[in-house]
């Protein structure tokens, strides 16, 4: 199963996570499909969360399902909002 999900990096005690679609037997910090965005969790830059909404809406139509903190961080980018 593909899943969109979070992949850390970063040094010890500043943690930033990659917004990645991977398979989901593949180790949190393995090999991944695509990069599709970045978060940092510390809020140390403006653009602490940067999502690519057009490929985050191709892999979820081709049925990827996101972890939980991966759908509440696309929420927050739009990828989830209503059309009309």
């Amino acid at each position: 199963m593909v899943k969109i999900r979070l992949s850390r990096f970063g040094s010890k005690h500043n943690p930033h996570y990659r917004i990645v679609v991977t398979d989901s037997r593949r180790k949190r910090d393995g090999a991944y499909i695509e990069k599709i965005g970045y978060y940092d969790p510390r809020k140390t830059t403006p653009d602490w969360l940067k999502v690519d909404v057009e490929r985050a809406k191709h892999w979820l139509s081709l049925g990827a399902q996101p972890t939980d903190t991966a759908r509440r961080l696309l929420r927050q980018a739009g990828v989830f909002r209503q059309e009309g």
